[in-house]
């Protein structure tokens, strides 16, 4: 049994559509969590992560937290989704380093440019710089990450790309590959689990 513990508009929304596109059984447990951004929330004793953040997905008694390794976890025990790269094959070598990059460069990359260090510290600039270009070279020869083939590296990028697209140059290339992963129904379906954090007003 696989279940996500799963915070509403958070980090973990990108899980939750991987786990969509797989197309597999799975319960959720939603979990509050701190949010540095807005001060709010509170750690959740009910949330198995060591660190009290989310994504977490316990599978049996197997617990994998981080969501690189939760997305690589999730596509090598399920392949046949055809989402990720077996071990051995062609593309594993490019697979495995995107989902690498996504939280080692690409990620604090993009907190440079929105906490406003990469307008005042070189090294900030020069690593955001080299991340965008990474992306559009990447999408040049597109329509996805890796070619021809939607993977989770896109379902990874794209969520982060599409939650900091202020902080991303005007790019048609960029919106266009937004546009299509985005759209998917996999997606749409995430968004309709996703759910509203605690203590949010909601619309009447």
């Amino acid at each position: 049994m696989l279940t996500l513990f799963h915070a509403p508009q958070s980090r973990s929304g990108r899980i939750l559509w991987l786990l969509e596109e797989i197309g597999v059984d799975y319960g959720i447990r939603y979990v509050d969590i701190f949010r540095a951004m807005t001060l709010s929330g509170a750690r959740d004793p009910a949330n198995p992560h060591p660190d009290g953040k989310v994504p977490a997905l316990l599978h049996n008694r197997a617990l994998v937290t981080e969501s690189a390794a939760i997305a690589l976890y999730l596509t090598d025990l399920h392949p046949e989704a055809n989402l990720g790269a077996p071990v051995g094959s062609q593309d594993r070598g490019a697979y495995v380093t995107w989902l690498a990059w996504t939280a080692g460069e690409m990620e604090p990359a993009f907190w440079g440019k929105i906490s406003g260090a990469a307008e005042t510290d070189p090294n900030a600039r020069a690593r955001y710089d080299a991340a965008i270009a990474r992306l559009l070279t990447a999408l040049a020869t597109g329509p996805y990450l890796m070619g021809d083939r939607f993977t989770a590296a896109d379902v990874m990028i794209a969520s982060a790309v599409a939650w900091g697209r202020e902080y991303v140059p005007e790019s048609a290339l960029i919106d266009a590959w937004l546009e299509r992963a985005l759209n998917r129904p996999a997606n749409a379906r995430a968004t309709a689990r996703d759910g509203t954090p605690p203590g949010a007003v909601q619309a009447a």
